[in-house]
């Protein structure tokens, strides 16, 4: 089956770099505020809150930090309601960017997101301007080492789960899925007790794009930089090959 190492492994990397500085933290704790106003506090009745508690114990978020988040947003008192809102724009050398945003306050991340591509010689285009260029789906990585199944078992128990597509890469398994597939594929993973080391709705670049220059990569890390440092981002999907 088709693979995605480039994605998989950039983000897996990513990932761990947000985790160790403690955005994953933030970024999770606004997730699970968005998917209790939603669908309710009780994860047996809300699969989005079911998928965000099992992308925090995948993040190693304590699960008091959890519980924590579900209480303050069910009593609504002291919660935040946030604003998702979705920026597309372009990198150096046409570098597709698509940045996930979730705000109490729309004009200053605006404002901070427009800042961020222009330090990098970037710019924030019209809504639909690059994410056609994207497949968005389920994506679930599985460590190799932390797997007990071989990967012709571990791809017919996940197309037989409902996924589209697996990926055998060099450190990890991959799985796709259809957005409206993933909770369900997601679950079915946990009660088999199969460990994942992400399990997220991710927007995967169609085509990648080479930076030649040194110059040009230096411009959209610094993009990359400011976005990751922004609370307000939740996440930030790119066709910039890094490798």
């Amino acid at each position: 089956m088709s693979g995605h190492s480039k994605f998989a492994n950039i983000k897996h990397k990513k990932e761990k770099n947000d985790a160790a500085k403690g955005k994953i933290f933030t970024v999770i704790g606004r997730e699970i505020a968005v998917a209790v106003k939603e669908g309710g506090p009780d994860p047996s009745n809300n699969s989005k809150l079911r998928d965000v508690i099992a992308k925090a114990k995948a993040n190693n978020v304590p699960n008091d930090t959890i519980n924590n988040g579900i209480k303050k947003a069910a009593g609504g008192l002291d919660s935040v309601n946030y604003e998702q809102n979705v920026y597309e724009g372009y990198g150096p050398s046409g570098v597709a960017i698509i940045v996930e945003t979730l705000t109490d306050n729309k004009n200053r991340t605006a404002a901070n997101v427009r800042a961020a591509f222009s330090k990098g010689n970037g710019n924030v285009g019209t809504p639909g301007c690059v994410s056609f260029m994207f497949d968005r789906k389920g994506q679930i990585l599985i460590d190799k080492e932390e797997c007990n199944m071989d990967a012709d078992e571990l791809m017919m128990f996940a197309l037989d789960a409902g996924a589209e597509d697996f990926a055998d890469n060099e450190d990890s398994y991959e799985v796709l899925t259809d957005p409206d597939q993933f909770s369900a594929v997601r679950e079915a993973f946990e009660q088999k007790g199969i460990a994942m080391l992400e399990a997220d709705v991710k927007m995967i670049p169609q085509n990648w794009v080479s930076l030649k220059s040194e110059e040009d990569r230096k411009k959209m890390q610094r993009i990359l930089d400011l976005l990751d440092e922004d609370d307000d981002v939740q996440a930030v999907f790119h066709s910039w090959d890094e490798e």
